[in-house]
C-alpha cells in the first residue's frame, strides 16, 4: 500500500509555486511532534535541497519557524502560533470550549478557564466564573507567563524538549510576578514539568494570585501536541483533598472532551 503524503496537493498546478511551497513546509512543520531536519522536509515534500533551505530561511526571519543550529533542526516558530491564537478566537476550539467549561464548572462549582499557549504566555480565551466566586485575574483576553500558570505548565509539559530549551534557555526568560515564587531557572522549570508528566496534571498554589490554587490539563490533537489547556482555580482555604483530586479528575475529563469535539481525537480514557 503507497503511503500517504504528508502535505497533500491539489492535482492542478499552482498559480504562486513559492507561494505554495511555502505553505506546503509550514504545514508539514505543523504536523510533526518535534523538530526536524532540513534534509528530511526536502524528501518527504519532494522539494530540491537548495529551494527547502531557503524557503526555511525566510520562515525563521519571519519568525514562523525556529532554527535550532546544535541539532540542525527546524520547528514551528512563534510567529506561528500568533497564527493559531487568531484561528482560536474565532474557531469551534473556543466555542466547544466554553459549553465544555460551562458544564465542568457547574458540576464542581468552582471557576474554570481555556487558554491556549502564546510563546512563553498563556492566552486566556474563554473564561467560566463560579456562581458566588470572585474575580479571577484569567479573564478572556489576559496573557500571563506560561512556566507560572497550571494551563502553562500542562502546555508546555506535552512540547517537545527541544521545543522548550528554544522558548526557556536562559534565567531572563522566565520572569516571575512575585519575587522568589515560581521557577525562576530552565533547570527548576524543567523538574516542574517533569512532575507534571508524572502526575497526568499541572498544578499551581499561589504562584499566580496569592491565596489561590489551579490544576489544568492539555488538550491535545492527533499528534498529541497541545492546542489548549483547561483549568480550574479555587480559594485555597476552601477545599480539601477530596475537592481537589474531584477538580483534577474534572479537567482531565474537559480536555478530553474538548479534544474529542475539536479535533475528533479518540477517547483515550475509560
Amino acid at each position: 500500500m503507497a503511503s500517504q503524503s504528508p502535505a497533500p496537493t491539489s492535482s492542478r498546478p499552482p498559480k504562486a509555486p513559492a507561494a505554495d511551497a511555502t505553505l506546503r513546509v509550514l504545514t508539514y512543520l505543523s504536523s510533526q511532534r518535534a523538530p526536524v531536519a532540513a534534509a528530511r522536509v526536502a524528501q518527504d515534500l519532494d522539494l530540491p535541497r537548495s529551494t527547502t533551505y531557503d524557503l526555511l530561511g525566510t520562515l525563521v526571519a519571519h519568525g514562523y519557524a525556529l532554527h535550532l543550529p546544535q541539532e540542525r533542526l527546524y520547528a514551528l516558530g512563534p510567529a506561528a502560533y500568533e497564527v493559531s491564537v487568531g484561528y482560536v478566537r474565532h474557531a469551534p476550539l473556543a466555542r466547544v470550549g466554553r459549553v465544555v467549561l460551562e458544564r465542568t464548572v457547574d458540576a464542581i462549582g468552582e471557576s474554570g478557564h481555556l487558554a491556549v499557549l502564546h510563546g512563553r504566555d498563556v492566552l486566556y480565551v474563554v473564561e467560566d466564573r463560579a456562581k458566588g466566586r470572585g474575580r479571577l485575574v484569567t479573564e478572556q483576553g489576559v496573557r500571563l507567563p506560561a512556566h507560572l500558570t497550571a494551563t502553562g505548565r500542562a502546555m508546555l509539559a506535552a512540547l517537545p524538549l527541544v521545543q522548550l530549551r528554544s522558548l526557556y534557555s536562559t534565567r531572563e526568560d522566565l520572569v516571575a510576578r512575585q519575587p522568589g515564587v515560581g521557577p525562576s531557572t530552565p533547570a527548576e522549570l524543567a523538574a516542574v514539568l517533569e512532575q507534571v508528566r508524572s502526575d497526568g496534571i499541572a498544578r499551581e498554589d499561589g504562584e499566580v494570585t496569592p491565596g489561590t490554587r489551579s490544576v489544568a490539563a492539555p488538550v491535545l490533537d492527533h499528534a498529541d501536541w497541545p492546542i489548549a489547556a483547561v483549568g480550574l482555580t479555587w480559594q485555597s482555604s476552601r477545599l480539601g483533598e477530596d475537592g481537589v483530586a474531584a477538580c483534577a479528575e474534572a479537567v482531565k475529563d474537559a480536555a478530553e472532551k474538548v479534544a474529542r469535539a475539536a479535533t475528533g481525537r479518540r477517547a483515550t480514557r475509560e
